[in-house]
């Protein structure tokens, strides 16, 4: 395969379609024309509109202007603007699914982030003796979040805990690059009353 075509399918992984935001607007549209061509249809056989007839919406849409308050036309004009601007937004905008390309040689390798924070938290168990049950890894596009619970009496080196992870996402060469933090709770030792 061609390197132009291995960077589609890695986007296509990475990326989520905007198949939903499309459905939706496209099942609205069609119900409003679906509405209208039933109005028209009521209109033509001489039978009771649903809602408002064709030529009833239509005096009232000429005589808007003048029956409504310009606090009306403004507020209708705000809130057209804002759902325009989120239908952009979501057009234009990559949507991002919870996965990182992950560099193999000239292979392409898309890894799932729960995949990455499950490798993570058993390397770092391995590593420092710590219980897996101890160890919460969440991995986001840009962050891997690692917190260690060790038991109460157990000497922790955070230093060494750092390395190990940055060591071992580092090895992964995710892309997008990811930055590594790393929190350690110790159990409160007193005891509630």
């Amino acid at each position: 395969m061609s390197d132009s075509v291995l960077r589609t399918v890695v986007r296509r992984e990475t990326h989520s379609p905007r198949t939903a935001a499309m459905l939706i607007v496209v099942v609205l549209l069609l119900l409003a024309l679906a509405y209208a061509a039933v109005e028209i249809i009521l209109h033509l056989v001489g039978a009771q509109p649903l809602l408002v007839g064709p030529g009833e919406a239509l005096n009232a849409l000429v005589a808007a202007p003048t029956a409504l308050m310009p606090v009306a036309f403004i507020v209708a004009g705000v809130v057209l603007a804002i759902l325009g601007l989120i239908v952009l937004i979501l057009a234009l905008k990559p949507g991002r699914l919870s996965r990182h390309e992950m560099e193999w040689g000239d292979r392409a390798v898309v890894v799932d982030n729960g995949v990455v924070a499950s490798a993570v938290a058993q390397h770092l168990s391995n590593e420092s003796g710590i219980a897996r049950d101890d160890i919460v890894v969440g991995v986001a596009h840009r962050s891997v979040d690692v917190t260690v619970r060790p038991p109460v009496g157990i000497p922790v080196d955070e230093a060494q805990l750092r390395r190990i992870v940055d060591e071992e996402v580092a090895a992964y060469k995710l892309t997008p690059a990811v930055r590594t933090h790393l929190r350690v709770e110790r159990p409160d030792t007193k005891e509630s009353r």
